[in-house]
């Protein structure tokens, strides 16, 4: 992407800057011709130097009398026609020059050309950010607090205005382009080798598609984390070893399920994502029958997530000639209609259903069937998607017993996937587990931390933990059990709970403590504020790790002539 703001510069100004020469040098060529009078009485003819000086001043009205002699009534005759001419070709000059600085090319040419030098200077580890919204603007606040920085492309001014109103800390560069091509991508930094990942949420599964491609052309170490909203897409992007693929629907479809058959799971992806702590209630998500208003992509995946379980459903649709091919068992559930409408509830069973999922794309829709449904089934438990993050108060004030909200769930997976990427992947794996597991690991988690324990991930590497990097380098050994030390009695244990080990593509879940280490080992912590502080010491002070290891201060040099 090259920078044209100068070659814009020497077109705009080409005409203003060739009447100032011309109207100059007709001005000093007169006064070079012109006879005065010096100061004895003598004809002189003034130089072109002397010419140019008086000219220079007197052009742009400074003034500064009459120079190197009192003039003649003809040398002030053509000095007084040279002002006007003079003045007359700087106000065009001006006015042409400040209707430059009004172009938007040339504007757009000078932010790009700052974009790049942002860019150029930027050493730190960051992230790219596709279109700036109430969602990636969480990402990037998210990415800041884990000291990853964000640059973002963005296709609409009035959202640019936005961004810069927030007045990020440290600044977020900002690209305005009206598309996303492989030039776009690079001028971002996305061939860098601190530029960590991409971000690209857009509704259009096709872009997405496209940007992956272009991501992983450029950059094959990058990640991208891109939205899916249908399952031959996700297949595509895995193809194209896209590493964060987020299809909301299906994961919300997939929380209802984990909610219904085991509980302690959803409570422990809650606190992972942050959203709850584990002393939390337990969801209530009755079993019997559902009714699913709004039959589209989400309401397509609850329903295949409540099929598999043996839930009898009824859906309803309003719309009749919507693009979806349905199978002979949905349409055997499928009713179309206004599902605001009393008798249609009615008649699908709404007195004897146990639950009510309403799940159109129009939140005043959602809220609207909600407030008849429980008029008609007071009891009944009803679940909603948020479109908006804007209707929140709504939503909370509408004594709903579950919101989905697709936005935060994206945050939730896209942040939690890129900066812990080892608790992302804990939560794949425990998903295959069931609600006993769950439910001790929960009860391990309350006992010997607190009902929100921090996560620390920690790598093995001279980067990360040097102390540990460097008596392994020696072909010592270590078990885990030493991040468990404590460093105010040895003896003593710290809270904290093993939760994963990765060591290159062995995964070990709840690893035990007896567990040795080795160089380049990932490991997923549990712990509170106390034991986090202290594995950070063992890991990087030699003075903290010898006592961990040891239980003996480490003696330094100065003790030694003390």
């Amino acid at each position: 992407m090259k920078n044209n703001s100068l070659f814009i510069i020497l077109q705009k100004m080409r005409k203003p800057f060739l009447v100032i020469l011309i109207t100059y040098a007709i001005a000093i060529l007169g006064l070079t011709l012109i006879d005065g009078v010096d100061s004895e009485g003598n004809v002189y003819n003034m130089s072109i130097f002397d010419a140019f000086y008086f000219i220079s001043y007197t052009a742009t009205t400074i003034g500064f009398g009459e120079t190197p002699y009192a003039f003649t009534y003809s040398q002030r005759i053509w000095v007084t026609f040279c002002i006007y001419l003079t003045v007359l070709g700087w106000f065009y000059s001006i006015g042409s020059l400040i209707s430059l600085f009004q172009d938007k090319l040339f504007i757009s040419e000078l932010e790009k050309a700052k974009f790049l030098r942002q860019i150029k200077n930027l050493n730190e580890r960051f992230i790219v950010v596709l279109d700036y919204n109430q969602i990636t603007k969480k990402i990037i606040l998210k990415a800041m607090e884990q000291g990853l920085r964000a640059v973002v492309i963005e296709r609409d001014k009035s959202k640019i205005n936005n961004l810069k109103l927030e007045n990020f800390t440290p600044v977020v560069p900002i690209l305005h382009t009206e598309t996303y091509s492989v030039k776009v991508l690079e001028a971002a930094g996305l061939k860098k080798r601190n530029c960590k990942a991409i971000v690209s949420l857009f509704e259009n599964d096709d872009l997405n598609l496209k940007i992956t491609l272009i991501a992983k052309a450029l950059n094959p170490n990058v990640k991208v984390a891109v939205k899916s909203t249908t399952s031959n897409h996700t297949e595509n992007l895995k193809d194209l070893d896209a590493e964060v693929i987020v299809n909301p629907f299906s994961i919300i479809s997939s929380e209802i399920s984990l909610a219904l058959w085991s509980a302690n799971l959803f409570k422990i992806e809650k606190w992972l994502y942050g959203i709850d702590n584990l002393n939390a209630t337990l969801p209530i998500f009755p079993k019997g029958l559902y009714i699913i208003c709004g039959y589209g992509r989400m309401g397509k995946k609850v329903f295949e997530k409540l099929n598999e379980h043996d839930i009898d459903v009824k859906l309803i649709e309003i719309d009749k000639n919507k693009n979806m091919e349905l199978t002979k068992d949905e349409i055997s559930h499928l009713v179309f209609g206004n599902a605001d409408d009393r008798e249609l509830l009615l008649e699908v069973g709404i007195k004897e259903a146990v639950a009510i999922a309403v799940i159109t794309d129009n939140d005043t829709t959602n809220l609207s069937i909600l407030a008849t449904a429980k008029k008609l089934n007071p009891n009944i438990v009803t679940i909603v998607r948020e479109n908006d993050i804007a209707d929140d108060f709504l939503f909370k004030n509408a004594n709903i017993n579950h919101i989905f909200t697709p936005s935060k769930i994206l945050v939730n997976k896209v942040t939690n996937a890129l900066l812990m990427p080892l608790s992302d992947k804990f939560l794949k794996l425990i998903i295959k587990k069931d609600n006993i597991w769950a439910s001790k690991l929960v009860a391990r988690l309350l006992k010997e931390i607190n009902e929100k324990p921090l996560l620390l991930e920690l790598e093995i590497s001279e980067n990360k933990a040097l102390q540990l990097y460097k008596y392994l380098l020696s072909k010592e050994k270590l078990t885990l059990n030493l991040l468990g030390t404590s460093l105010y009695n040895k003896e003593l244990k710290n809270n904290v709970v093993p939760l994963l080990l990765q060591r290159e593509n062995d995964t070990i879940l709840l690893p035990l403590w007896e567990e040795e280490l080795k160089i380049g080992d990932k490991i997923l912590l549990a712990c509170d504020s106390h034991a986090k502080n202290d594995i950070e010491y063992i890991c990087q002070n030699i003075y903290e790790f010898y006592y961990a290891l040891t239980g003996k201060e480490k003696q330094t040099i100065l003790k030694g002539f003390l």
